[in-house]
Formats: structure tokens, sequence, C-alpha cells
């Protein structure tokens, strides 16, 4: 009973069972099926964290814990699927800023809610935000009344910045 808690299988940690390619070939697929879904069928949260922030968490945290489970693959295995999931986050987001043509498919648009103290309930509709959700977040910079408003967006990572009237 007690050599069995000291003995290490050294061989199934380091070696992969399946081809690094395969794996690199699988991550760079879910991690794009994953993005297109969160980014062009998800709506952003008021006060939220962006799309690629999710993305990343969640594939880190998959593909992660697999490589620790021993009835899975091997550490190695889950490094690579890590490493891909990093190296794609990392490519996006550089020719994202590289290219503005394509920041602007990757990253959604700012979106105007409130301007001149007026509420703009189709772009609220659009990004599903009601109007106790904007208060709230009117409530949180200090302003009681939309009217002190000049101008509210929701911004690409679901924060809403709000500009006051000047006084």
């Amino acid at each position: 009973m007690g050599d069995m808690f000291w003995r290490i299988d050294w061989h199934g940690i380091v070696t992969p069972t399946n081809s690094l390619m395969e794996l690199m070939l699988r991550g760079s697929i879910m991690y794009f099926v994953v993005f297109g879904l969160l980014r062009f069928a998800r709506k952003r949260q008021a006060g939220g964290i962006g799309t690629t922030d999710v993305l990343v968490i969640v594939l880190l945290a998959e593909v992660a814990g697999n490589g620790f489970a021993a009835e899975y693959k091997s550490v190695v295995e889950g490094a690579v699927l890590v490493g891909t999931v990093l190296f794609w986050s990392y490519v996006l987001e550089w020719a994202a800023h590289r290219f503005p043509a394509l920041e602007r498919i990757l990253h959604a648009p700012t979106l105007v809610l409130i301007e001149n103290g007026k509420m703009l309930r189709k772009n609220m509709k659009a990004e599903l935000v009601t109007k106790e959700e904007l208060m709230a977040q009117l409530r949180e910079a200090g302003i009681e009344d939309c009217a002190q408003v000049k101008r509210a967006c929701m911004e690409a990572d679901g924060m809403i910045s709000i500009i006051k009237m000047k006084a």
C-alpha cells in the first residue's frame, strides 16, 4: 500500500498518446468555433468582461484540466492545447491592433445608449440592456437621472462609459 503512494508513472505523464499536430488542430478549431459563437451569437452584458476573456478562461480551464487527469492524456498534451489557445488569442489581438478592418470584425463596436439625456431604446434592445440595468450603471457613476448624461455608450468589453452634461 505504501509503495503505491510513492510510485509515479513518469512515462504516462510526459508521453503524448495523440499526435501533437492533431492536438494543435483540434485546439485551433475549437478556439475559432467558440470565439465565433461568443462573438457573433451572444450579446454583450452591461459591465461584463470581454468575449475573448471568457473564451480564454473557458478553454484554458477545459484543456488544462484534461492534462492533469491520469485517465485522460499526458501533461504534454494539456500544455500543447493551452499553448494553442494562448497562441490564437495573441494572434487575433495582434491582428486586430494591426489591421483596423479586422478589429471591427473581432470586437463589437461601441453602441450609444443615451444621447443628450435621451435613452436610445432601439440600441438598448439590440444589446438586451434594460432600463433598470442602464439606470443601475448610471447610479454607480453617481448619476440619478439620464437627463444629466450627454452620452452613454456600451463599449466592446460590455462596460458602459458615461459622459456627463456640462454643469
